[in-house]
């Protein structure tokens, strides 16, 4: 197979012109397919369904403390549920809150809680004339999708493969004080599926900001979410409360995680992590927003999961679920893409994403001409703040909904689409 940059006009179309037949049949299937989101497939949420039956009418709803709890309060989570999400976290129990479903609810509410009234007794944000925060790109849509949502102007920071741009982070940390945190996907990062290297947990550990209220958003969404049993095939990353705490800055990350991929999506529990300073002000406000939360819920989660052990073992049944698709997609790119010249990407081993890098400039007319055959994809630029690719390159896919038939398929148009814009872009 020949590269793409390498052919004469001639060639390339004669090349483009089999590949439009072969889009137009694409087209004419009249296909829905759906690698947008990083949602689990029904199978995967099958995994949990004894968790809809594990708490029942006969069910003795009281924590290990003899809390009821179908009543009121317990604000910062059951007990066991607390053990059960420093375990997944790798935390002490005390450094932990449970609260509902989802975390980036969490992380909303904690940029909320920062503008409002401060951070541990800080000016608020919205008395500030200018309030930033760090990005690593390609990142996370819905973390840029928060901070836009508050007026907060964002800076990109390239994601290296260890991580973000340290040296620039440190360099612009250090000298702005109106820079008041990073958003942070430190293990199989959305989209790249990069994890942080021990370095780069400890530099972000030994950050010395101008402000005092600076504040790392450390996601850890899929801290548990490895696509392969083999420990040397695992990452693993340094716990950065501990490090913080090694430094001398105890009170600079904040933790978030969730079972919302682990259990049922929609239904999962949630907890956020850090020193007791933070915690304490998270807890003073949080009073106001809410009586309690699903602590049925809470119960239901350690009745199912019961220990990290009993993670361990559910998430190999979602790898087992998952690893097939991720394996399909790297293969097909690495037959039809990989000797064209036209795109490269990142193998994870772990998360939910595969982010692929196209020709400059060719994004875009990849996400489009895919939807009009029948395949949506995430929107080209989501992986950027404000939702714009510099180089109108990066494409994150999300294998995890559809079954392996339909993936195929969809992957198939996906390439399609990627070799005809590759295509007009080099004819142009």
């Amino acid at each position: 197979m020949k590269a793409y940059a390498s052919m004469s006009r001639e060639e390339l179309l004669a090349e483009q012109e089999k590949l439009q037949a072969e889009y137009k049949g694409y087209e004419e299937a009249g296909l829905q397919l759906n690698m947008a989101r990083g949602k689990p497939e029904p199978a995967q949420l099958d995994l949990a369904k004894d968790m809809l039956s594990i708490v029942d009418a006969d069910t003795i709803c009281k924590s290990e403390t003899g809390d009821d709890c179908r009543n009121y309060g317990v604000m910062e989570g059951i007990i066991e549920a607390r053990k059960l999400m420093a375990e997944i976290m790798e935390v002490k129990p005390e450094q932990v809150v449970v609260f509902g479903n989802a975390s980036l609810n969490i992380m909303y509410d904690t940029v909320a809680r920062s503008m409002l009234h401060g951070v541990n007794g800080s000016t608020p944000w919205c008395k500030l004339d200018k309030v930033k925060f760090l990005c690593p790109v390609p990142g996370y849509d819905r973390h840029f999708a928060v901070t836009e949502s508050f007026g907060i102007e964002m800076v990109n920071v390239p994601l290296l493969e260890d991580g973000p741009d340290m040296d620039l982070v440190e360099k612009l940390v250090s000298e702005d004080a109106s820079i008041k945190g990073i958003w942070c996907i430190p293990k199989y990062s959305n989209p790249t599926g990069v994890s942080y290297s021990d370095e780069t947990v400890r530099r972000f550990a030994n950050l010395k900001p101008a402000a005092e209220d600076f504040r790392i958003y450390w996601d850890n969404a899929y801290c548990v979410h490895h696509l392969y049993e083999e420990a040397d095939k695992q990452d693993q990353i340094l716990n950065i409360l501990d490090e913080c705490e090694k430094a001398g800055n105890p009170d600079m990350a904040y933790m978030f995680a969730s079972t919302s991929k682990i259990t049922f999506a929609g239904a999962g529990i949630s907890a956020m992590a850090s020193s007791a300073d933070n915690m304490a002000w998270v807890k003073k406000t949080m009073t106001v927003q809410t009586i309690g939360h699903d602590k049925v819920n809470q119960l239901r989660h350690v009745k199912f999961l019961k220990d990290r052990a009993g993670v361990d073992a559910h998430m190999m049944k979602h790898a087992a679920i998952l690893r097939p698709k991720f394996e399909l997609v790297e293969k097909m790119f690495e037959t039809e893409i990989a000797p064209l010249g036209i795109g490269s990407w990142i193998a994870p081993r772990g998360g939910y994403f595969i982010s692929f890098e196209s020709l400059e400039g060719c994004a875009k007319n990849i996400v489009a001409k895919a939807k009009a055959a029948g395949v949506v994809l995430t929107g080209a630029g989501a992986p950027f703040p404000y939702g714009k690719d510099p180089k109108d390159s990066v494409i994150r896919l999300a294998p995890s909904f559809p079954n392996l038939e339909e993936l195929e398929t969809a992957t198939k148009i996906f390439i399609c689409c990627v070799k005809l814009a590759s295509i007009e872009k080099l004819l142009a």
